[in-house]
């Protein structure tokens, strides 16, 4: 049974893959764990051993199959947590990421199935992320446009936020800005950086183009 340490490894390693055959630099995992690259390297020369990883020296690390399919359930228990402390329990949604980085090692896959049938199967959680469904497969909406690339005056909706820092979702919060928001892009203006966009019932709203970036719309 993989340790909570292992598990972080490769639900981290995941969320920083790019593709397929997308090599995740060391100094990026170091950073991302929030620990010195010399206890990275001895971790991952551990997961290498294991099969869990693909490690090849100043390139980085990638996910073998096995470490893939690892990775996906910890991401799935994660993200249905998330869903869970949210609609279930009404915690606020810019607080469970912690929570559920806690609860994503305890729980049992027959409590997460029943968690997951108890919430009719969701496809995403609450910040817009996509489930890993039972079987592992997990939906790629990488190609998804953002407030900043979208097209101009046309209806759209928020689908995803890519940022979920507790600064970050808090500005989502306060801006009304949330999965499920109704809004067009009235202009953007390069020279200023910032972006004004119409909010069903919320008028008007102006935000940063970096900012911009950080929210899906479909």
């Amino acid at each position: 049974m993989a340790t909570s340490t292992v598990e972080n490894y490769l639900k981290t390693i995941l969320l920083r893959t790019e593709g397929p055959d997308h090599m995740v630099p060391m100094g990026v995992l170091a950073e991302a764990l929030d620990v010195v690259p010399g206890t990275v390297t001895t971790m991952v020369k551990s997961l290498a051993e294991q099969g869990l990883l693909d490690h090849q020296a100043r390139q980085g690390v990638r996910l073998t199959d096995s470490g893939r399919r690892l990775a996906l359930e910890v991401l799935r228990k994660h993200r249905l947590v998330e869903t869970f402390l949210v609609r279930t329990l009404k915690m606020d949604w810019t607080e469970v990421h912690e929570e559920a980085e806690a609860l994503e090692h305890a729980v049992s896959e027959r409590v997460l199935a029943r968690i997951d049938e108890f919430l009719g199967h969701p496809a995403t959680d609450p910040h817009g992320d996509p489930i890993p469904d039972a079987n592992g497969h997990l939906a790629d909406d990488a190609e998804a446009a953002t407030l900043l690339d979208c097209a101009l005056n046309k209806p759209l909706r928020v689908t995803r936020i890519t940022d979920q820092s507790t600064d970050f979702l808090a500005f989502v919060q306060k801006t009304g800005l949330k999965p499920g928001t109704r809004l067009r892009v009235l202009r953007r203006e390069p020279a200023s950086g910032v972006l004004h966009c119409e909010v069903r019932a919320g008028g008007e709203i102006a935000l940063g183009l970096p900012e911009a970036a950080k929210i899906a719309v479909s």
